[in-house]
């Protein structure tokens, strides 16, 4: 009879009462717990940091959808900018834009060009800006087409430039070059390293 109820006693023993399987079940977790905790350390430790996407909606302190912003000198409007999205920083005075398109004014208020790019830089302190990726310009007068990786424009001196490889196509005109500098409306273009077909190129002062 004792065997019998050692036996019978240590069945019970064996058998995982819903209290007991929960504590198992808990230090199973915190061991797993403990254990991602100290890879994490170790990884940290050895120059190891786990990935993470920051995007410009992040640290913006504004975000506007569809803006459209005019830029003007001495009360003539210059420039109207326009982007799907503008993430502006104030410390920095400066918004970063996606899908960019600026028009630009003569000082009679006539269109003299487009400029089109994946995205840019507008400064509104200065009303300089940039474009940056597939950047195409197109005069509003002939269709005279200008692309580069980067434009810039300077609002004081009323000029787009690039320091980038470009390719300028007119009637009758093909110029290509290592950089440029121009008017807005593409009437004078001073290129650097410049070659092509037709009409004449003004070379940069050396």
């Amino acid at each position: 009879m004792t065997r019998n109820t050692r036996g019978e006693d240590g069945k019970r023993n064996r058998r995982a009462t819903p209290s007991s399987r929960y504590v198992v079940a808990r230090r199973l977790c915190l061991t797993l717990l403990f254990d991602a905790f100290a890879f994490a350390v170790l990884a940290c430790n050895n120059g190891v940091r786990p990935t993470a996407t920051i995007t410009a909606a992040d640290t913006a302190d504004q975000v506007l959808v569809n803006m459209t912003h005019y830029v003007t000198h001495d009360g003539v409007v210059r420039a109207r900018v326009e982007a799907d999205t503008a993430f502006f920083y104030q410390p920095v005075q400066a918004a970063e834009m996606r899908t960019v398109r600026i028009t630009f004014y003569d000082t009679d208020g006539r269109e003299t060009s487009t400029m089109s790019a994946r995205e840019g830089t507008y400064h509104w302190a200065t009303g300089d800006m940039e474009g940056r990726g597939k950047v195409v310009v197109i005069g509003a007068s002939d269709g005279r087409t200008l692309r580069s990786e980067v434009m810039r424009f300077r609002r004081e001196a009323n000029e787009v430039s690039s320091d980038l490889p470009f390719v300028f196509d007119a009637p009758g005109r093909h110029i290509e070059g290592a950089g440029f500098t121009s008017d807005p409306d593409f009437r004078t273009v001073i290129a650097k390293r410049p070659r092509g077909t037709g009409g004449q190129f003004t070379l940069p002062n050396q």
